[in-house]
């Protein structure tokens, strides 16, 4: 749950991306390396404003010899300095939802470079990428131009779902090793475990990762199915999942005492994993913002009449 390598960035956001916008040719290219991991690919979205909204990708792509040309920071790219390939989403034009494209850009190529950033969470490196006249042929557009964004949508929902499942594991882990801390930690000659205190910790521990698993499970069912609340599930899962893997992070930290804080125990890493996870596209009070607005973009049911 805390492994520290490239798997979310390059098999999630860059092989869901390939799998659902590539070409038939893109993905006879790209999809069998990604997964027999001889390529890795992650996704580059975030600019310096730290939008996740549309109206946050402004990097121009410049039209060039059939191309495009590239010049501008992404920020906060998972194992940017690990890819063969970044997924980048870019303007081509319009404004909001209109004329954002993405393009398949060489991570190794000219004009690409790359920093890692120092972040609390050391296990999943975040980086910097910075365009400067990267070019990109015709045949590095994924999906159609300018009609990026409901597919840029699309992939960050399910990457969203996937990180929630990473989360459900990650609070599972945390209540198994606090419940057994528990056990055979003694204090005024019992267990603390026998303390009311720890047990109401423990309870409420568990019915945090119980419900973020049930908002996942459904999540899951719904993207994987395309439905018409694919997008709703996957925002609520995220906002869930959020709140729940701090609070059950932070929470083991408590019943762990002193121990819970040092370098020499694994709790630490859980919930820095646990923080970093929670800003990932978007915190929880940004998903609750898009469900509420999926919900007032909802037409209003007309009543049956009697």
């Amino acid at each position: 749950m805390v492994m520290p390598g490239p798997f979310f960035a390059s098999v999630i956001l860059g092989g869901i991306a390939i799998d659902l916008g590539g070409s038939a040719e893109q993905k006879k290219r790209f999809l069998p390396d990604l997964a027999a991991g001889k390529t890795k690919a992650t996704l580059a979205q975030v600019e310096e404003s730290g939008r996740w909204d549309a109206e946050g990708i402004q990097i121009a792509a410049k039209s060039s010899g059939g191309g495009f040309n590239l010049t501008g920071i992404k920020l906060f790219v998972h194992d940017a300095h690990n890819a063969d390939i970044l997924i980048v989403p870019v303007r081509t034009g319009g404004s909001g939802t209109d004329g954002v494209t993405l393009l398949i850009v060489d991570a190794k190529g000219k004009g690409v470079s790359t920093r890692v950033l120092k972040t609390m969470d050391q296990t999943r490196k975040l980086c910097e990428v910075q365009l400067d006249g990267a070019t990109v042929g015709a045949d590095g557009v994924l999906g159609e131009v300018g009609q990026g964004w409901p597919l840029l949508d699309r992939i960050v929902d399910r990457a969203k779902v996937a990180l929630c499942a990473e989360m459900c594991g990650g609070a599972q882990k945390v209540l198994e090793m606090s419940v057994d801390y528990a056990k055979v930690r003694e204090q005024f000659g019992r267990p603390i475990g026998s303390f009311q205190a720890i047990q109401h910790k423990c309870a409420n521990m568990m019915v945090q990762v119980e419900s973020a698993k049930s908002a996942t499970y459904y999540a899951a069912w719904a993207v994987a199915n395309d439905v018409a609340e694919a997008h709703l599930a996957a925002c609520m899962a995220k906002a869930y999942c959020s709140d729940a893997y701090r609070y059950t992070a932070a929470e083991g930290i408590q019943i762990h005492g002193g121990i819970g804080f040092t370098w020499e125990h694994d709790m630490h890493l859980y919930f820095k994993r646990a923080k970093g996870s929670e800003v990932t596209f978007g915190d929880a009070t940004w998903n609750r913002e898009l469900v509420a607005q999926v919900v007032l973009d909802a037409p209003e049911e007309v009543p049956a009449e009697a």
